[in-house]
């Protein structure tokens, strides 16, 4: 699965309301500050996870399902296990119009319905992270993964 800088780039330019399922509610669970991060950047972030139902995270009440939201999303961010991803795609090609692509995170693929999305006319990004791609791609990723201008300007 190689993806252009160029492609990648232009989907989180046009991003602008990400729903991201099976966001944590704990700070150190990588959905949270993946989600956290995104939120940060300006992208609307709409969690979804059914054990924290009716909570808010990020100033957004947490959906249940994908078929709960009813604000228009561009982006479907998958932080479930690869045998989770046919149910997730089949609701959001159900659920919400106005998709334009579906993102798994690391460690997440599945060929079918990645194959079913696309046929469906959705950009499919799997086994890959936007936050880490944000940050390569706008200038932020630095040494060992993470932004290092704060650190380094308290040792100087």
């Amino acid at each position: 699965m190689d993806y252009s800088d160029a492609s990648l780039k232009n989907i989180l330019q046009q991003t602008k309301t990400i729903a991201v399922v099976g966001v944590s509610m704990n700070p150190v669970r990588p959905s949270y500050f993946v989600a956290r991060y995104l939120n940060l950047k300006g992208f609307k972030v709409l969690p979804v996870n059914p054990m924290h139902t009716g909570e808010t995270l990020f100033g957004e009440v947490v959906h249940e399902t994908l078929s709960d939201i009813d604000l228009p999303v561009d982006m479907v961010d998958i932080f479930r296990r690869s045998e989770a991803v046919p149910q997730i795609v089949d609701e959001a090609l159900a659920a919400l119009p106005d998709l334009k692509t579906i993102w798994m995170q690391i460690g997440v693929s599945h060929e079918a319905a990645a194959q079913k999305a696309q046929t469906r006319g959705i950009t499919v990004i799997q086994n890959r992270c936007p936050k880490i791609e944000h940050q390569r791609l706008f200038g932020e990723l630095r040494m060992g993964g993470f932004s290092t201008g704060m650190i380094s300007s308290r040792l100087t």
